[in-house]
């Protein structure tokens, strides 16, 4: 095992135009800088029980939700570094907890009937959640394009520009690559702001100007009614 990363902090979702987004880029250059991933494309498996009890459950807007996904930037070889993330939300604070393995050691361990595998607390959590579910498995490949900035003063305080977001529900495995069905419509992205306090001010202010509002939005759900849409 790798490495452990715990995060909790509030996640604002945009969906903006091509024109929108070159204003808030344009205001971005001043106060924020791309961060260690800069543009890459962030490939994303989603984990649920046989009659998708996870994203229906968070579809409905509960008080509190959660789902587990494994994600690799870009396309993972078996032998490369993946995450593995227990995501869980409540009222509107996100609290994201993951561990760093190899590809194969990721599947192996997802795919088994085992549990205690996972060394600590995050890995005890990543097992209660397998127990307390049960028959969880691969159900749908999400993948896009992003760019992410931080601020220079406040790394806590970060933004993402996803794009091209495709989706599958076969070849559910993160060394398959990028392919799938589009879920934006042209010339439209998602923001997301990702912060542990406030917003500052200069974002703020172009968001209004602008006449960008914050959203409801998740790429999962997106994925499953159209899933779900295709089977009726």
């Amino acid at each position: 095992m790798i490495s452990n990363n715990v995060f909790e902090r509030y996640e604002i979702k945009y969906l903006l135009t091509n024109s929108q987004k070159r204003s808030v880029m344009n205001a971005m250059e001043k106060y924020m800088k791309p961060d260690e991933y800069g543009k890459s494309t962030i490939c994303n498996v989603y984990y649920d029980t046989p009659d998708y009890y996870l994203i229906r459950h968070s579809l409905e807007k509960p008080v509190y939700k959660e789902k587990l996904r494994v994600r690799s930037y870009g396309t993972a070889a078996s032998r490369d570094n993946v995450f593995v993330e227990l995501k869980k939300k409540y009222q509107d604070v996100v609290y994201k907890r993951r561990i760093t393995l190899p590809e194969r050691e990721a599947m192996f361990y997802l795919g088994s009937d085992a549990y205690g595998g996972l060394d600590g607390q995050i890995g005890s959590e990543i097992d209660y959640f397998r127990f307390f579910y049960r028959e969880l498995a691969p159900k749908v490949f999400i993948s896009y394009d992003r760019e992410a900035f931080y601020d220079r003063e406040d790394d806590s305080f970060r933004v993402t520009f996803d794009e091209n977001i495709l989706w599958r529900d076969r070849d559910l495995s993160l060394t398959k690559g990028p392919y799938g069905k589009k879920i934006l419509p042209p010339d439209t992205s998602l923001m997301e702001v990702k912060t542990s306090g406030g917003i500052p001010l200069w974002m703020t202010s172009v968001m209004s100007e602008n006449g960008i509002f914050k959203t409801t939005f998740s790429k999962y759900g997106r994925a499953y009614n159209a899933l779900a849409k295709n089977r009726e």
